[in-house]
């Protein structure tokens, strides 16, 4: 949602003012307020000095909200004067300030049913719903998946400074085949986390996370009828471990265990084996 909000900004007459993002979610009235409007030196206890808030650094810009219909509904009523009338009020301030912002929002809920339930300002939802874009899930549009994988891979080289300049086949076609349940987001972390753990020039299926190359793991992985929990948690530990070349502290991080669980599991399949060694035995 925020790429496309920036690629709007960048296409606009607005394009060499000033970008400014803002979640709402997760944030209390209070610091939401403070976010949004600013507040002045003294407001609230801990306000040592002045601060603006998002709406003036984005003066002459683009104001870019996220999960808008998480906002209490009491902010709402102030966020809808302020589109209304172009000003702002600063926490703890009795003057209004100016301001002139294009408005975007962005939410994962319906909002006309949100209206419904009455979380969210039917006014307001008819103010900010001019132009509707609806994006679908990361795994409905995978045709995207290269070029925004590509385009996080460009921008984390640079901000770490590391030569890495391209995406391995085994490393894409896992990507490719990835749910991705936590969309665009989730795909930039698992790209920063790919670069900084690269050692080379490219980005391999190695250095996917877990969750992605978990599916690498599965395609390999052929189990019989009948096969016990037991066997199955054994397979997976020893696979892992085969996977981190016999490194234990690396295979308990992928499986996410403790080092002395990984331990004690891999000290009851030696214990198992040599007893069944014996059996063979007798």
């Amino acid at each position: 949602k925020e790429l496309v909000a920036r690629a709007i900004h960048a296409q606009s007459p607005r394009k060499d003012r000033r970008f400014v993002a803002l979640n709402c979610g997760g944030l209390t009235e209070t610091l939401l307020e403070s976010e949004l409007f600013g507040h002045i030196k003294g407001a609230f206890t801990g306000a040592i000095s002045s601060k603006p808030g998002v709406f003036q650094e984005a003066d002459g810009g683009t104001l870019f909200l996220d999960e808008i219909a998480n906002m209490p509904l009491s902010m709402q009523v102030k966020l809808l004067r302020t589109i209304q009338e172009g000003e702002i009020k600063q926490v703890g301030s009795n003057q209004t300030v100016k301001v002139d912002v294009r408005f975007i929002a962005a939410t994962n809920r319906d909002l006309l049913q949100a209206v419904d339930e009455g979380v969210f300002r039917e006014d307001l939802y008819y103010r900010v719903n001019v132009i509707t874009i609806a994006l679908p899930d990361l795994a409905e549009r995978t045709e995207d998946i290269p070029l925004l994988a590509n385009h996080f891979l460009e921008w984390f080289a640079k901000k770490l400074r590391k030569p890495v300049d391209r995406i391995a086949e085994d490393a894409m076609g896992l990507l490719m085949d990835y749910a991705w349940p936590g969309n665009v987001r989730e795909l930039e972390n698992c790209i920063e986390r790919a670069v900084v753990l690269a050692k080379g020039t490219s980005i391999t299926a190695a250095e996917m996370p877990p969750s992605v190359r978990a599916l690498q793991q599965k395609e390999g992985l052929r189990l019989p009828v009948g096969i016990t929990l037991e066997d199955l948690e054994r397979e997976a530990i020893l696979r892992t471990l085969a996977h981190c070349n016999g490194n234990r502290a690396a295979a308990a991080k992928m499986l996410g265990l403790a080092e002395r669980t990984l331990y004690r599991k891999l000290r009851l399949y030696s214990s198992g084996r040599a007893a069944t060694a014996s059996q063979g035995q007798v």
